[in-house]
Protein backbone atom coordinates (compact mmCIF):
# COMPACT_ATOMS: atom_id res chain seq x y z
CA UNK A 1 0.00 0.00 0.00
CA UNK A 2 1.22 3.24 -0.87
CA UNK A 3 -0.24 6.58 0.66
CA UNK A 4 0.21 9.85 -1.00
CA UNK A 5 -0.87 12.96 1.38
CA UNK A 6 -1.29 16.78 0.45
CA UNK A 7 -2.56 20.07 1.92
CA UNK A 8 -0.19 21.07 4.53
CA UNK A 9 1.01 24.26 4.41
CA UNK A 10 0.89 27.31 7.11
CA UNK A 11 -1.85 29.08 7.99
CA UNK A 12 -2.72 32.11 11.17
CA UNK A 13 -4.23 30.85 14.36
CA UNK A 14 -8.19 30.52 13.77
CA UNK A 15 -7.87 29.97 10.00
CA UNK A 16 -8.46 26.06 8.23
CA UNK A 17 -6.48 23.70 6.45
CA UNK A 18 -7.74 21.02 4.59
CA UNK A 19 -5.43 17.22 4.16
CA UNK A 20 -5.91 14.94 1.51
CA UNK A 21 -4.39 11.40 1.26
CA UNK A 22 -5.10 8.67 -1.60
CA UNK A 23 -4.08 5.29 -0.55
CA UNK A 24 -3.03 2.57 -3.37
CA UNK A 25 -3.61 -0.92 -2.66
CA UNK A 26 -6.48 -3.66 -2.14
CA UNK A 27 -8.36 -4.57 1.13
CA UNK A 28 -8.13 -1.08 2.92
CA UNK A 29 -9.89 -0.87 6.05
CA UNK A 30 -9.32 1.71 8.58
CA UNK A 31 -8.13 4.98 7.39
CA UNK A 32 -7.00 8.02 9.51
CA UNK A 33 -4.53 10.53 10.92
CA UNK A 34 -2.06 10.85 13.31
CA UNK A 35 0.76 12.98 13.99
CA UNK A 36 3.22 14.50 15.80
CA UNK A 37 4.08 17.81 17.08
CA UNK A 38 7.83 19.67 17.43
CA UNK A 39 9.34 17.79 20.30
CA UNK A 40 6.91 14.98 20.80
CA UNK A 41 5.24 11.62 20.44
CA UNK A 42 3.02 11.08 17.08
CA UNK A 43 -0.38 10.91 18.29
CA UNK A 44 -3.95 9.83 17.25
CA UNK A 45 -6.15 12.44 15.32
CA UNK A 46 -8.92 10.68 13.70
CA UNK A 47 -9.90 7.91 11.93
CA UNK A 48 -12.48 6.35 10.01
CA UNK A 49 -14.23 3.05 9.16
CA UNK A 50 -13.88 1.52 5.44
CA UNK A 51 -17.49 2.60 4.90
CA UNK A 52 -17.17 5.89 6.53
CA UNK A 53 -19.73 5.23 9.12
CA UNK A 54 -17.48 4.92 12.40
CA UNK A 55 -14.95 7.75 13.50
CA UNK A 56 -12.86 8.55 15.79
CA UNK A 57 -11.61 11.72 17.13
CA UNK A 58 -8.70 12.80 19.71
CA UNK A 59 -10.57 14.96 22.41
CA UNK A 60 -8.20 18.02 21.37
CA UNK A 61 -10.00 17.75 17.95
CA UNK A 62 -13.69 17.56 18.91
CA UNK A 63 -15.80 19.96 17.24
CA UNK A 64 -13.06 21.74 15.14
CA UNK A 65 -11.68 18.68 12.74
CA UNK A 66 -13.82 16.84 10.55
CA UNK A 67 -12.39 12.92 8.72
CA UNK A 68 -14.65 12.20 5.91
CA UNK A 69 -13.45 9.24 3.21
CA UNK A 70 -14.79 8.66 -0.36
CA UNK A 71 -14.12 4.71 -0.13
CA UNK A 72 -14.16 3.40 -3.28
CA UNK A 73 -11.52 5.33 -4.24
CA UNK A 74 -9.53 4.95 -0.67
CA UNK A 75 -9.20 8.64 -0.14
CA UNK A 76 -9.28 10.27 3.20
CA UNK A 77 -10.15 14.13 4.43
CA UNK A 78 -9.40 16.25 7.27
CA UNK A 79 -10.38 19.12 7.45
CA UNK A 80 -9.10 21.00 10.14
CA UNK A 81 -10.74 24.51 11.56
CA UNK A 82 -10.28 26.74 14.02
CA UNK A 83 -6.42 26.02 14.30
CA UNK A 84 -4.43 26.67 16.60
CA UNK A 85 -0.27 26.81 17.66
CA UNK A 86 -0.33 23.80 19.34
CA UNK A 87 -1.92 21.67 16.15
CA UNK A 88 1.31 22.51 14.02
CA UNK A 89 2.85 19.50 13.34
CA UNK A 90 3.48 16.78 10.90
CA UNK A 91 0.29 14.68 9.91
CA UNK A 92 0.76 11.43 9.12
CA UNK A 93 -1.74 9.44 6.54
CA UNK A 94 -2.24 6.17 7.94
CA UNK A 95 -4.50 2.91 5.97
CA UNK A 96 -4.98 -0.45 7.62
CA UNK A 97 -4.72 -3.53 5.88
CA UNK A 98 -3.28 -6.52 7.47
CA UNK A 99 -0.70 -3.87 9.05
CA UNK A 100 -0.88 -0.40 8.97
CA UNK A 101 0.40 1.33 6.34
CA UNK A 102 2.11 5.32 6.78
CA UNK A 103 2.03 7.82 4.30
CA UNK A 104 5.43 10.59 4.43
CA UNK A 105 3.79 13.24 6.48
CA UNK A 106 2.78 16.44 5.50
CA UNK A 107 3.54 19.59 7.58
CA UNK A 108 1.24 21.77 8.98
CA UNK A 109 2.28 25.28 11.05
CA UNK A 110 0.01 27.26 13.06
CA UNK A 111 1.15 30.99 13.72
CA UNK A 112 -0.18 32.63 16.86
Amino acid sequence: VQLQASGGGSVQAGGSLRLSCVASGDRIAVMGWYRQPPGKERELVATISRDGTQTKYADFVKGRFIISRIGYVNTVYLQMNSLQPEDSGVYYCLATTNIINWGQGTLVTVSS
